[in-house]
């Protein structure tokens, strides 16, 4: 197998480790060359050795199939309960220029105050969220320009320190450096950024079988995220429950696969209603961390796992959450792993448009890259 440059990575639910090979091919297109999983107990991630030889055991297995040896890897994390700060700097400029001195200013301000406030995390993300001169929005930063008062939004992806250091030390047993850590909000948030260029604001919906996620992205920056212990297994449930039928005879009828006269789709699609306007509203209709990003999203992104679900109930998810057509919804069932890993390397090669400095953990040469990723 020819194969010029291959990265690993790793993606983390909170059941399994996700083990991908990418590289580009001679055409410059992107491919997975190999994968694998290892499930296993979210207790046991701070069991340092034993999740470290499962790696271990997995990682011998494709580097002999691909007669390749790994030093690093970037890992994309999707169980990890990650925190959000938005700060705001300011800046006096008395009709003088906005020069790079004041900008490194607010940066260094709003780094310490980070310091202060959350002494147990690591900054994973910083993203430029938003520029204001004299009450009038910039979409890049404007240096140069005179004003009296400027501006400047951060916005910080925290993770805890525990969890980071806990990382660290089960890939240096396996002798792998970390080379980017990312949050798969962020990864598919940029995604789709990347696929419609001309929306950098929407709300993202991620509906799994058993738990959902709902995420903020404000002018390319990931500004929020929340997560819930419900899916689309509470719909089966439901549907089971009024009708007396068991859950696989209601994944039946829902697949198409079923001849039952048993029941009337119609009062299947009546309970489905019920409880997805019911999911709506906690998600984010009801939801008080999220009335404030409501205001400026116009778009939202609604990815359902169970395909077959999504494609029998496809119009009660967009009446539902759509607000009566507020907001403009784009369905699909499921990302394309592919799409997902090229776009993680880009992030991690290339850097994102709005994230301030691509960094895993905080030290004091952190400002100066802050400084250096913003102008380069």
């Amino acid at each position: 197998m020819n194969i010029n440059s291959p990265k690993l990575f790793m993606k983390i639910t909170k059941e399994k480790l996700l083990f991908y090979v990418g590289d580009y091919d001679q055409n410059n297109n992107f491919r997975i060359l190999q994968s694998s999983s290892v499930s296993y107990d979210r207790d046991i991630i701070s069991d340092i050795k034993k999740i470290s030889s499962y790696i271990k055991k997995n990682l011998i297995i494709i580097e002999q199939k691909i007669n390749y040896t790994f030093k690093d890897l970037i890992i994309i994390l999707d169980n990890f309960d990650l925190s959000f700060l938005n700060l705001t700097g300011f800046k006096k400029l008395n009709g003088t220029q906005i020069s790079k001195e004041n900008i490194f200013y607010i940066i260094n301000s709003l780094k310490s105050c980070i310091d202060s406030l959350e002494k147990k995390k690591i900054i994973l993300h910083i993203f430029n969220s938003q520029y204001i001169l004299d009450k009038k929005k910039f979409e890049n930063l404007p240096i140069g320009l005179f004003g009296d008062f400027y501006s400047h939004e951060l916005s910080f992806n925290l993770i805890k320190e525990n969890d980071y250091e806990n990382l660290k030390e089960i890939f240096d047993e396996c002798n792998l450096k970390i080379k980017k850590i990312l949050s798969d909000s962020f990864v598919k948030g940029s995604l789709k950024s990347n696929y419609n260029s001309e929306i950098n604001t929407f709300l993202y919906i991620n509906i799994e079988q058993d738990y959902t996620k709902i995420f903020f992205i404000q002018n390319d920056a990931l500004k929020y995220e929340q997560k819930f212990n419900f899916g689309t297994e509470i719909i089966l449930r439901d549907i089971s429950k009024v009708t007396s039928l068991n859950q696989e005879e209601v994944k039946r009828i829902i697949n198409n696969d079923s001849n039952s006269k048993k029941i009337n789709k119609k009062l299947i699609f009546d309970i489905a209603e019920a409880r997805i306007k019911e999911l709506s509203n906690k998600i984010y209709y009801k939801n008080i961390n999220f009335v404030k990003f409501l205001l400026d999203a116009k778009h939202i992104y609604l990815e359902i796992a169970d395909k077959n679900q999504l494609e029998f109930f496809k119009d009660i998810f967009i009446d539902c959450f759509s607000s009566n057509g507020k907001f403009k919804i784009k369905t699909f069932d499921k990302v394309e792993i592919r799409e997902l890993i090229e776009t993680a390397y880009k992030i991690t090669h290339y850097g994102w448009k709005t994230e301030a400095i691509p960094i895993t953990r905080s030290d004091k040469s952190m400002i100066s890259r802050v400084f250096r990723a913003i102008f380069n």
